[in-house]
């Protein structure tokens, strides 16, 4: 049978932000945008406690958790930490995949001759992260991916969760909120069709979860649900996009206060692509209007770039393509189609030198994590912002996506 460890770090951001600062330790905290329209990226157990959660907006959380501090997000040194933990689940395994910066999936059956069952494994990786970062884990250990997951989660925080043989059985009393991709509004239709737990939704008929979450995915979920993942555990998956992304404090409205976001997320995209060692293909503009109505734009390039100019010129090309006369609460600028290499001497579509940016892209970098994120700013961003117009704060923070 197989072995498969889910192990996911605790309130990571926020555990971060305790470690590095002891007098934040017992205290509740908010990682993320202080402004009004902030989201927090994470909430430490305290900040929990009066109901604050991730990806609550700032002003929600802070409104269940007054007594909160919020700290700016730090996305270099939480990668820091996750370089050390990802480091720790390979001396186990060579079957990690990462999901994220703090989780990953493991596939440990061939490694138990070595180091015992997998939940003597389990321990031994949260007893070495313990020990080598001062953080804590939680670990689900299952037959699938699924259960894993699921496990994971039931005891959190500093959790260890063993799946039986028996997967449905193990599934069937948890609320169906559990499943994996059920997000609040397919698990009110759920339960309105009188379905409540993982095992209701194991037993009912196919035809029936189709109607009420379409086909492919109603027949996902039923499989999950009665335990049925084959799915392998895929090592060496790697982030398929490269982003960031801001919610600004004001409606942006018209073409020049948009350009001026995409001009200070474009810099940190390429700063996150110098320093991960990686260029792109392609370049992604997000936009949410103020009704919320989320639209993206994409652009393939002909060689792979990852300074701030190129991005930033892919950028604003694509805002053609958006409608600029309705009021903009969120910009977001992604790279995607990620590769380690680099493009030649000079780039056909940008006429400056690759290599003299690539130099420049990494005196900035050095600089802004010389100064704690602050340093070199362009002038462009430096400019007084059109009246009554929102521009890009100081020290905005960051969002990697990985899919």
């Amino acid at each position: 049978m197989r072995q498969i460890l889910h192990i996911d770090m605790d309130a990571f951001f926020a555990s971060v932000e305790q470690l590095d600062d002891p007098s934040l330790r017992g205290r509740p905290v908010l990682v993320g945008g202080a402004s009004r329209r902030g989201v927090v990226a994470a909430a430490s157990y305290e900040a929990r406690a009066s109901g604050a959660r991730s990806a609550m907006p700032m002003v929600e959380a802070l409104r269940r958790c007054p007594q909160a501090i919020v700290v700016p997000v730090r996305h270099a040194r939480y990668a820091e930490v996750s370089a050390q933990v990802f480091a720790i689940f390979r001396r186990f395994t060579p079957l990690v995949e990462g999901l994220s910066l703090d989780e990953a999936f493991l596939d440990v059956t061939a490694s138990r001759a070595l180091f015992g069952d997998g939940e003597a494994i389990a321990a031994q990786i949260k007893r070495a992260i313990r020990d080598e970062t001062a953080l804590t884990a939680s670990a689900g250990v299952a037959p699938c991916k699924f259960a894993a997951k699921i496990a994971s989660d039931l005891r959190k925080p500093d959790g260890l969760v063993v799946v039986p043989g028996d997967v449905a059985a193990f599934l069937a009393p948890l609320p169906l909120e559990r499943m994996w991709g059920v997000g609040p509004r397919a698990a009110e239709r759920l339960r309105a069709a009188g379905l409540a737990t993982i095992g209701d939704l194991a037993r009912c008929p196919a035809p029936r979860l189709h109607e009420l979450l379409g086909p492919a995915w109603g027949e996902h979920v039923r499989l999950l649900a009665a335990g049925v993942d084959e799915r392998a555990v895929v090592p060496g998956r790697a982030a398929e996009s490269i982003g960031a992304e801001e919610t600004v404090e004001e409606d942006l409205r018209g073409r020049e206060p948009i350009e001026r976001w995409l001009l200070d997320l474009s810099g940190r995209v390429a700063r996150r692509l110098l320093k991960a060692g990686l260029s792109c293909r392609a370049v992604v503009v997000k936009l949410k209007y103020s009704d919320f109505t989320l639209r993206t734009r994409q652009t393939t390039l002909s060689e792979p770039v990852s300074d701030t100019d190129s991005i930033y010129t892919c950028a604003k090309g694509l805002l053609s393509r958006f409608d600029l006369s309705r009021p903009v609460r969120l910009v977001g600028v992604a790279a995607s189609d990620l590769t380690s290499e680099t493009g030649g001497p000079t780039l056909s579509l940008f006429p400056v030198a690759s290599e003299r940016r690539r130099r420049l892209e990494g005196v900035v970098a050095e600089v802004a994590e010389r100064f704690g994120g602050k340093g070199l700013t362009r002038a462009a961003l430096l400019e007084p912002p059109p009246s009554g117009r929102a521009t890009p704060r100081a020290a905005p923070g960051e969002r990697e996506k990985k899919k």
